[in-house]
């Protein structure tokens, strides 16, 4: 007789009487199997199950959450006398599955959140964390299929998502795409802001939480290639998880993965330049070639916890994040269409290289200083250091070299951290917390750029030093007056000041901010599966360092002296741009499928205030010498609005008819609409904004084989955006179709193929610029390619 128990912690008497019950009542019913059962018996209602232990990085909600019933036990006829050892049969109780459990602890949080644990994040089999992210719900990444980009939720880019590692801001230039999926224990998603993660998180927030020091023994290894266009990215991970010395509740994890990333891409880009009431044809230009890059990677992380005493701990999480990179591209531009000046090259090569580290300790005390109070206290600091380098060679159509760049860019950050928290419950059925969040970031950066043909210009700092104080203190209160009800409200006032010293283009900036936030849940009764959410919040968006600072970036395509085009501006930050302020409101109904299946609609409305948007306009500038330059710019252009609605349903197919197969399926589709105030419609979106976004997946395992099979689709619209009344983006439909299959080897060894950007598609990116009666385009097209990857999974 084999016997599955749920994945929940087993800690109840109340559980482990149910349990025994199940057990009992399902050899009774064994014991005579021409008997048939009586109607099945409901379990009480509410009985206590055990939610999942909080990690210090979770949201408010689950501390405090209220279990839900376990399932009905089926009833059992009683044993017949005399019956033989033989009349007894196999009996097989199944359990909670590990994404029941998270569906679960989603039920229970009074704070909007969604919880990917492990077993969706290995669905798959994904070779970096960018890939899981893209499928959950209301998350997309830009860029062409197979190639990712920042995740960003509701469709909101340019930095609307608060990511979180581990409860912190990611490091500036580290990709979520560097991660393996080996090394996350969950991902969490907030779609309203919290007093305690922050509200930077005007579309939400992604905490990704690394493994973590579980009793649970584990050491598996894993190991596997992909392969796209002939190249092929070998890849190894390693997990171990395990007690630490005879100390009850001490515990260590050690997850180490190296990865080697191979792609090439074909380039394909067109520029015209057209006149805006006759259409007529004035200059064309068609740039093609190809791009090759590989890039390798370590990634170290652990986390080691003691057990001090009743009620203390202690807990170091060491980190360690190492890349190194390289791209070449070559180039052919051809001008079979000129208005008058010739095109600035006929080929061009260039080479860039990149390493990039990341090291960083944090160490967590946590100590319960009476019956209902624990303190936390989090103390971090580490740093990283980023080098690139770029050389690029231009040639005329003879073949004599006319240009080169040679720039090279080091820049090293460090930072401390320090987080603290004193929770409180109180008999009233309330759970106070009140903290502070402090960081101090302090970043040097040096650049050359070296332009061999002309000189380098006066007012270009190679030097650069920066520093930015980030300091919060938050209160919250979350409260269940009755079963029906569970509210939390909170407030945060966080203030950030950065300064540069750079000599010429030093910057001074503070900004404070207050965010008062309210959270509820209500149930019609205390035995529903439906559940209604309630949120009013204030978030906000803080303009980034190289925003606020006035350093200039040249058009790589037109160097100076004289002049460039609008299409290709010079970048330059400014220093007094203001942070984007945002009200939220949204609502949402939930309903839970007895078997862990789930049916959502959310919807939300945010009323956004000192909007940021990248504008291009003609400049007299200090480096153009004699001549006006195209230079885009960040600034405040006004009020914006963003609202949406977002659908998930997913569960088993068997829960809606008992004679289907119990297919797994997994589904969400999201809408938006924005406007940006100030800025002729239609498409007055917010940048990088589709009208919507949906996902399609399906998994089974077979009966009696040890085969699973699935598949899952990604879909988004082609959409437009009008940024300003002269500039105008546009993107074509992205689709991508992902399939993979498993085979159980045994239980300590499986074998995943799969495939993803199945029948791909072309993708388009185009922007325009309209100057003097003439608009100006540029169109970038990218040709993907279909990669196959096969790993091997080994429990040692």
């Amino acid at each position: 007789m084999r016997l599955l128990l749920p994945s929940l912690p087993l800690r109840s008497p109340l559980v482990e009487l149910a349990v025994l019950a199940l057990l009992s009542n399902a050899v009774q019913a064994q014991s005579e199997p021409g008997t048939p059962a009586p109607p099945p018996t409901p379990a009480p209602a509410q009985a206590p199950v055990p939610a999942p232990t909080p990690a210090p990085t979770q949201a408010p909600g689950a501390a405090n959450a209220r279990p839900s019933a376990p399932a009905a036990a089926p009833g059992a006829a009683p044993a017949r006398p005399g019956a033989q050892p033989a009349d007894l049969q196999r009996v097989q109780i199944t359990g909670s599955t590990a994404a029941d459990a998270d569906t679960l602890q989603r039920q229970q949080s009074t704070a909007s959140k969604i919880i990917i644990g492990r077993e969706e994040i290995d669905r798959y089999g994904d070779s970096n964390l960018g890939e899981v992210l893209k499928r959950l719900p209301g998350v997309t990444s830009g860029g062409a299929p197979g190639r990712g980009g920042p995740p960003r939720m509701r469709g909101m880019g340019g930095g609307y998502t608060q990511i979180l590692i581990n409860g912190e801001p990611i490091p500036q230039g580290f990709s979520l795409e560097s991660l393996t999926p080996e090394q996350v224990e969950r991902i969490e998603i907030l779609r309203a802001p919290t007093a305690e993660f922050g509200a930077r998180a005007i579309a939400g927030t992604i905490n990704v939480v690394l493994r973590e020091a579980l009793q649970k023994r584990l050491n598996d290894l894993r190991f596997g290639a992909g392969t796209e266009g002939g190249l092929v990215s070998p890849g190894i991970s390693w997990t171990r998880n395990d007690k630490l010395g005879d100390a009850p509740g001490s515990a260590y994890n050690l997850s180490v993965s190296a990865f080697q990333r191979r792609t090439e891409d074909q380039l394909f880009s067109r520029r015209t330049l057209t006149d805006i009431d006759t259409g007529r044809l004035r200059q064309e230009q068609f740039e093609t070639g190809q791009s090759r890059d590989e890039r390798m990677g370590l990634n170290i992380s652990g986390r080691l916890q003691w057990r001090l005493g009743e009620g203390e701990s202690l807990t170091l999480q060491p980190v360690i994040f190492l890349s190194k990179g390289e791209n070449t591209t070559e180039r052919t531009l051809v001008q079979p269409v000129t208005l008058k000046s010739a095109a600035p090259y006929a080929q061009a090569n260039s080479r860039a290289d990149s390493e990039f580290g990341v090291a960083r300790l944090n160490a967590q005390w946590q100590k319960k200083l009476g019956t209902n109070t624990r303190l936390e206290l989090r103390l971090g600091g580490g740093g990283y250091r980023a080098e690139n380098q770029l050389l690029r060679n231009e040639y005329d159509a003879n073949g004599r070299l006319i240009r080169v760049l040679d720039e090279s860019t080091v820049a090293r950050e460090s930072s401390v951290t320090s987080v603290g928290k004193l929770s409180h419950e109180l008999a009233s059925e309330h759970s106070l917390v009140s903290g502070w969040d402090i960081e101090a970031i302090q970043r040097n950066e040096t650049r050359v750029t070296l332009p061999k043909v002309n000189p380098l210009l006066v007012g270009f700092g190679n030097e650069l030093e920066a520093s930015s104080r980030r300091i919060a203190l938050y209160v919250q209160d979350e409260w269940s007056p009755n079963k029906q009800w569970s509210a939390y409200a909170g407030l945060r006032w966080e203030r950030i000041a950065t300064e540069s010293k750079d000599v010429n283009n030093p910057v001074s900036q503070s900004n404070a901010v207050w965010t008062p936030l309210f959270q509820a849940l209500w149930k019609p009764n205390e035995k529903s599966r439906d559940q209604v959410r309630m949120a009013l919040t204030r978030s906000y968006k803080a303009p980034t360092l190289r925003n606020l600072i006035a350093r200039p970036y040249l058009s790589n395509r037109f160097p100076v002296p004289g002049p460039n085009e609008a299409s290709s501006p010079d970048v330059v930050g400014n220093p007094l741009l203001k942070p984007e302020l945002a009200t939220g409101v949204d609502l949402a109904f939930e309903h839970y499928l007895p078997a862990g299946g789930l049916l959502s609609v959310n919807l939300f409305h945010r009323q956004i205030s000192n909007l940021i948007r990248n504008v291009t306009s003609l400049q007299t500038v200090t480096w153009g010498v004699t001549d006006q330059r195209f230079v885009s710019q960040p600034q405040n252009v006004g009020d914006a609005m963003t609202q949406g609605i977002e659908l998930e349903a997913k569960g088993r197919l068997s829960e809606m008819n008992k004679d289907w197969p119990g297919v797994n399926l997994r589904s969400n589709l999201s809408l938006f609409r924005s406007r940006v105030k100030g800025v002729p419609g239609p498409d007055n979106r917010i940048d990088e904004q589709a009208a919507a976004t949906a996902n399609l997946g399906a998994d089974h395992r077979f009966r009696g084989l040890p085969f699973t099979l699935g598949a899952s689709y990604n879909w988004t619209p082609a959409y437009e955006v009008q940024q300003t009344a002269t500039q105008r983006l546009s993107f074509s439909t992205k689709r991508s179709f992902e399939a993979f299959g498993t085979w159980d080897v045994s239980p300590a060894l499986k074998l995943r193929l799969g495939a993803t950007n199945l029948r791909p598609l072309a993708y388009s990116t185009q922007s325009s610029i309209d100057r003097d009666n003439l608009r100006d385009t540029n169109q970038d097209i990218a040709r993907g390619r279909t990669q196959w990857s096969l790993r091997v999974e080994m429990k040692l």
